[in-house]
C-alpha cells in the first residue's frame, strides 16, 4: 500500500540502513500489537519510536523507567478535590495513542506488572471503576540487555504481551560516518496519517486473506515449539495468533490481499524468539529457537 510505504520511507529518512527492521515495527503497529525494542543504549530505539509517534499522527508519552517508579506513576491516581469534596482520578501518562516506556527493565517487577492490564485490556481498573484507553494505543517499550547493572528481567507473561521483539543493532560504517557528521539528524517529520486512519488500516490489514495452509503452518509451528525438549518454553494460542495478525500486517505493507508462508518466516523470528526463551534474553545472544523451529517445519503450499 503506497501510505505504507511512504510511512516507511519517512522512517528510513531517521533510522538509516534499517529497512527490514523498520518494516517489521510497522507491521508489528498495525497488526495490534505492542513493540519491544531491545538493543545496547545509544542504537536509536528511543528516536525509532519518535519518529513513529510522529508520522503516524498519534498522541504520545514518554515515560522514563527507574528502580523507584510505582505503579501509580504509570496508570494515575485520586486526588482530593477541595470544591467538590471529593476524589477525582487523574489519569497517568497510558492515556495516550502510543506509550513509550523506555528502558522498561529498569522499573521494578511491581511496576512492569501494571502494563499488564493496560496491554492486554487497554484499559485502567482503579477503585472499582474501569478507565478505556484512546484507540489505537500502543506500547512501544525499550530495554537494554540483562547483563548491564541495574535491570530487571521481565517476567514470562509481560514478554508474552509483545506481538514483537526486534533488535535494531549497529549501523553499517558508512551510515555510522554519517551519524558522525550529523547528516542523519532527526528532522520534524510530518504527520501522514492519524489516530483514526491508523484504525482504518488495522481494519483492511484484518481482511487479508490466509488460507487453510498457512494457517495449518503456523499451528505446526508453535506445536513444534511445544515437542522440542530443548526449547525452554512453547509456544501458546496468544503467540499463534499474534503470528497470524503480523503475518497479515507483513502482507498488506508488501502491498497484498493474502498472506504467505513467506509472510509467516518474514515476522516469526520476531514473533516468537522473546516467548520461545526462559529468563535472561539478549539482542547479543547467538542462539536462535525460532530459527530452528522453521528449519524442522516445513509448509505444505
Amino acid at each position: 500500500m503506497s501510505l505504507c510505504q511512504d510511512i516507511l520511507k519517512s522512517l528510513n529518512s531517521v533510522i538509516l540502513d534499517k529497512e527490514k527492521k523498520l518494516a517489521l515495527a510497522l507491521s508489528c503497529l498495525l497488526s495490534g500489537g505492542h513493540l519491544l525494542l531491545e538493543d545496547l543504549p545509544g542504537m536509536g530505539k528511543t528516536t525509532l519510536a519518535r519518529a513513529m509517534s510522529s508520522v503516524l499522527g498519534l498522541t504520545s508519552q514518554r515515560i522514563q523507567f527507574t528502580s523507584d517508579m510505582l505503579p501509580g506513576d504509570l496508570l494515575g491516581a485520586s486526588i482530593f478535590n477541595e470544591k467538590s469534596r471529593d476524589f477525582e482520578f487523574h489519569p497517568g501518562p497510558v492515556f495516550t495513542n502510543m506509550l513509550l516506556a523506555d528502558e522498561i527493565n529498569r522499573g521494578s517487577p511491581r511496576t512492569q506488572s501494571a502494563l499488564l492490564e493496560v496491554m492486554a485490556e487497554h484499559q485502567v481498573s482503579y477503585e472499582g471503576k474501569t478507565h478505556r484507553l484512546p484507540e489505537p494505543f500502543f506500547v512501544v517499550a525499550t530495554q537494554n540487555p540483562l547483563d548491564q547493572a541495574g535491570t530487571f528481567p521481565l517476567p514470562e507473561s509481560q514478554l508474552d504481551r509483545f506481538a514483537m521483539r526486534i533488535s535494531l543493532g549497529f549501523p553499517s560504517k558508512s551510515e555510522e560516518i554519517r551519524i558522525l557528521k550529523n547528516e542523519n539528524r532527526a528532522p520534524n517529520l510530518p504527520a501522514l496519517t492519524s489516530a483514526e486512519g491508523i484504525i482504518a488500516l488495522q481494519n483492511e490489514v484484518q481482511k487479508v486473506f490466509v488460507s487453510d495452509p498457512v494457517c495449518d503452518y503456523i499451528v505446526n509451528l508453535c506445536i513444534r515449539s511445544r515437542t522440542d525438549p530443548e526449547i525452554p518454553n512453547p509456544l501458546s494460542p496468544r503467540a499463534s495468533r499474534a503470528i497470524l495478525a503480523a503475518a497479515r500486517a507483513r502482507a498488506f505493507i508488501a502491498g497484498r490481499d493474502y498472506a504467505t508462508p513467506d509472510d509467516v518466516q518474514e515476522i516469526f523470528p520476531a514473533a516468537a524468539e522473546h516467548r520461545l526463551r526462559k529468563g535472561n534474553i539478549s539482542s547479543l545472544d547467538t542462539a536462535s529457537y525460532s530459527d530452528r523451529i522453521l528449519n524442522q517445519v516445513t509448509p505444505l503450499v
